[in-house]
């Protein structure tokens, strides 16, 4: 018998008075995976994630972490999470390292300095160990947030939005350390309007929007579906106006520049290039834009008729 995934839903939904949070999603996650999960705000993002950590109540539906319920395996699950929130959530009476160590007491660790330290010296929090949580700037209690959703060494690890309004260095060394993490084994689940990140970390994507999971595979074929690319030209002097074959293709225009958007799949970058040649200005130079993770979101979106915020 094949070992359960990392999370595992089916059919979840979450209905509030007022409206539907989740509409039914099914999403299993394996042990490892960096995984992204995308998607505008109101999405049922956060309230898939809540229901993971317990702290929301399914409507109806699955939901389980390593096997063991969110609910009826309550204890079980949540010691298999931990999650980082987009909320800066503390106790301003604890030091850093107090802090630290009050939550590994909450899941029965007593001797969890060594962890704690190398914590603390992974995430820059070393020369802030004896300092009041209320005396931190705001980057560094959200890296004191990401410590306590490590403070575990859980299997599974939520990062939800966890370098909204943080330093480039903080974002840096994050993904760093969460590579790493990542790599020993654990799976991680990143939410983030920063796409950019997800797809330089994820291997991975879903994408929600109003409570359905509207996409979810590999990013490499998700970028794959998107055929669009983006031609920049540069000419020497202004190529006068574009031939009729050509004039469709136009988006954009600068000083002596053309932009065009292609279709790879009905459209040939070698013929574009040859009627291109044939305009009275000289090229100087040219560049082709492959498509990103945001293109394709932002498409995703747009073929079901949604926009993004």
């Amino acid at each position: 018998m094949s070992p359960p995934p990392a999370v595992w839903v089916s059919g979840l939904r979450k209905a509030y008075a007022s409206h539907l949070a989740l509409a039914g999603v099914d999403l299993a996650i394996p042990e490892g995976e960096f995984f992204g999960l995308l998607g505008p705000n109101g999405a049922g993002k956060s309230t898939l994630i809540n229901i993971l950590a317990g702290m929301v109540h399914r409507s109806s539906g699955r939901a389980e972490i390593f096997g063991f319920d969110v609910e009826r395996d309550f204890r079980r699950s949540r010691q298999m999470l931990g999650v980082v929130p987009q909320e800066l959530a503390y106790d301003p009476f604890f030091t850093v390292r107090e802090f630290l160590r009050l939550q590994s007491g909450y899941f029965g660790l007593r001797h969890n300095d060594d962890w704690i330290d190398e914590l603390m010296a992974e995430l820059d929090l070393a020369d802030k160990a004896d300092a009041n949580l209320r005396s931190l700037s705001g980057g560094m209690k959200r890296r004191v947030l990401i410590a306590q959703a490590l403070v575990h060494r859980p299997p599974v690890v939520v990062l939800d939005e966890p370098t909204a309004g943080v330093d480039v260095e903080l974002r840096q060394g994050l993904w760093r350390f969460m590579r790493r993490y990542n790599q020993e084994g654990h799976t991680v689940i990143l939410t983030t309007h920063y796409l950019e990140e997800a797809e330089e970390l994820c291997s991975r994507i879903g994408i929600l929007q109003r409570g359905r999971l509207i996409a979810l595979d590999a990013k490499d074929h998700l970028l794959a579906r998107f055929t669009w690319r983006v031609l920049t030209v540069t000419f020497d002097k202004d190529p006068g106006p574009l031939p009729e074959t050509l004039a469709g293709f136009l988006s954009g225009a600068g000083e002596n520049t053309l932009v065009l958007r292609l279709d790879q799949s009905r459209h040939s970058l070698g013929a574009v290039l040859t009627a291109l040649q044939d305009l009275p200005a000289q090229i100087l130079d040219l560049h082709v834009q492959e498509p990103d993770l945001e293109d394709a979101f932002t498409d995703i979106l747009g073929n079901m008729g949604l926009e993004q915020p």
